[in-house]
């Protein structure tokens, strides 16, 4: 495995000056936002495709610092029912294709997006619920209409590309949020779907990291080291789904952390070795989002943290038996 970490939270430098620091914290490798929601302020792919010199600069800057890429990650909605927006994610997503073509990177990490309930929607409409009836009907045509058609072009344009791993990160919101749902859009559209394997989303709707690896085996492409809280005070009156904003953490059911402020060492030592069981040796890539810490302080917790609980090495032969 190798420490990695998701470049948005470096925006206030450079993405050389982001690099630097990173190599000074024994970081190895780098997920690079090109578009979609992770923003373009480092990289912005569809740039880099017109300008083959900043592709140049990339690699420079990546191999000067002892970095690596891990991924490229163009998170978005590229089935949203307002055409103008999905477009726009839909061409983030080819750009970023197309970029690690020429970077020699296999892997793009995304959402699976979320269509409406109809032709004639604006919003997407995330389904959550089995009954009454109108809730599956939505289901059905997002799944059958929308996603699966969609996915089975975009990856069959990927493939031709040299991307063999399209990572979605299961996200609420979108209509691949769990590992069911993963495996149900990998089943219909090929090997190719994956997994962002990010466990904060996980921890708050109750769902188990460690047996939901264990479900996705040979199915994880990339991994986000993020953590949750869970405020049981709140989530005893609420529940977790929880539409108080970010900023509202008295009130809120769960908040994103850094790593170890959610759940302690025992919990991510169990997760970091059933991705050794299940043969994931990829980048653990840190992706900070936590409220209470500032992007130097909650990065610098992170790595010392994952640094003595990742496993580095292969398996020696068991000489005791």
């Amino acid at each position: 495995m190798k420490l990695g970490v998701m470049n948005p939270v470096l925006y206030d430098r450079t993405f050389e000056e982001a690099a630097k620091y990173l190599n000074s914290l024994g970081v190895q490798t780098i997920e690079i936002g090109v578009g979609g929601y992770p923003g373009k302020a480092h990289v912005n792919a569809g740039e880099c495709l017109k300008n083959p010199e900043k592709i140049d600069e990339i690699k420079r800057i990546v191999t000067e610092n002892n970095l690596e890429i891990s991924a490229l990650s163009c998170h978005g909605n590229p089935v949203h029912p307002n055409k103008e927006i999905a477009k726009g994610f839909h061409d983030d997503f080819i750009d970023a294709v197309l970029l690690a073509e020429k970077l020699g990177i296999d892997t793009v990490i995304t959402f699976s997006g979320c269509p409406g309930d109809s032709e004639t929607a604006q919003k997407p409409n995330w389904v959550t619920c089995s009954w009454p009836n109108d809730f599956k009907e939505i289901e059905e045509y997002q799944w059958n209409e929308v996603l699966i058609p969609y996915w089975k072009k975009t990856a069959k344009f990927a493939k031709e590309h040299g991307v063999t791993k399209i990572a979605f990160e299961m996200h609420p919101g979108f209509c691949v949020y769990n590992p069911t749902t993963l495996l149900r859009l990998r089943e219909a559209v090929g090997d190719i779907i994956g997994a962002n394997f990010d466990p904060s989303h996980l921890f708050w709707q109750g769902i188990d990291p460690v047996e939901a690896i264990k479900a996705l085996k040979g199915a994880i492409y990339h991994f986000h080291a993020k953590d949750t809280y869970i405020d049981s005070a709140n989530t005893s009156v609420k529940g977790v789904l929880d539409t108080d904003g970010y900023d509202k953490l008295p009130t809120r059911s769960w908040t994103f952390r850094t790593v170890g402020y959610g759940n302690g060492a025992k919990v991510w030592k169990d997760i970091i070795s059933t991705l050794r069981i299940v043969n994931y040796d990829g980048a653990i890539s840190i992706e900070h989002e936590d409220p209470l810490m500032s992007p130097s302080e909650g990065l610098e917790k992170a790595v010392a943290f994952l640094k003595d609980i990742l496993i580095y090495e292969k398996a020696g032969g068991m000489w005791w038996i």
